[in-house]
């Protein structure tokens, strides 16, 4: 488990320019089974979050980021395993996001067309890799709860790519899942565009 997780999280911080924020999270082997009443969510925004996470994680041939129930994973990583400051600034993400909607397309992000979301978010994405190169967080970046936040969507980013790619659906639907790995092959055979293994 421990390797597979290593090669997941250095996905992630080539993904995102950044290595993963909250090291608690990582503690975690199977995801506690908790309900919207038991994180700092309400049923709103854990919707929203699944809204967001579809972006980044979109449905195409293989099942996408609502389909793994992100939207409440989310949520109970960043309830369990953000600090308060974290928390704080990722909410106030949340809203960023959807005030940029309003601003910008004059309407709810939930009600933006998929070109719309995508536009917004990527502009939103590019905007995070100048704030935080401007702010100096590197791949070394710890969990430093009273200093300068990475951007926000680098956050949201993260920890969607994260729960995705381990839950059932990212592991066995995306990537390619032995629950008991066997014998070493040197030799095993792989075609271009082999899905990766998850374990």
């Amino acid at each position: 488990m421990d390797m597979q997780r290593r090669d997941l999280l250095k996905m992630i911080t080539a993904a995102t320019g950044l290595a993963m924020i909250s090291a608690p999270s990582r503690a975690y082997v199977t995801l506690p089974m908790k309900t919207a009443e038991q994180t700092i969510f309400n049923k709103q925004q854990i919707a929203f979050i699944g809204e967001v996470a579809e972006v980044i994680v979109p449905k195409t041939d293989t099942p996408g980021a609502k389909a793994a129930g992100v939207g409440l994973s989310v949520a109970v990583l960043v309830s369990d395993c953000y600090s308060k400051a974290q928390q704080q600034h990722f909410m106030r993400g949340l809203a960023d996001i959807e005030k940029r909607a309003q601003q910008t397309h004059g309407k709810p992000f939930v009600l933006l067309r998929a070109d719309e979301r995508l536009t917004l978010l990527s502009d939103l994405d590019e905007k995070a890799k100048v704030q935080n190169k401007m702010n100096g967080f590197t791949n070394e970046y710890i969990n430093r709860p009273n200093d300068v936040m990475p951007h926000y969507f680098t956050m949201i980013k993260q920890i969607t790519l994260f729960s995705f790619f381990t839950s059932e659906v990212g592991a066995k639907k995306v990537l390619r899942y032995v629950a008991v790995p066997g014998r070493y092959d040197g030799d095993y055979p792989y075609e271009k565009g082999d899905r990766a293994w998850a374990t």
